[in-house]
């Protein structure tokens, strides 16, 4: 996964991850450029779901509403 591929429109990307996993935070959905490893982390820890399917479910809303 690329910075492009995350970064894309962010805040759609946030909302939609928002919606699917509604513990998560504004903080634990902080983009910092070059962190993306530190915030697939986040997510996992939170939400209790594999990195794949993290990484899936960000890929997923952002190709999606970013295309």
């Amino acid at each position: 996964m690329t910075t492009l591929e995350i970064k894309g429109d962010w805040n759609i990307t946030k909302g939609k991850l928002k919606q699917k996993w509604a513990k998560l935070t504004d903080d634990d959905l902080q983009f910092i450029e070059g962190k993306q490893e530190e915030l697939v982390g986040r997510i996992q820890k939170r939400t209790g779901e594999t990195r794949e399917a993290v990484e899936q479910a960000i890929k997923g809303t952002s190709s999606s509403c970013c295309s």
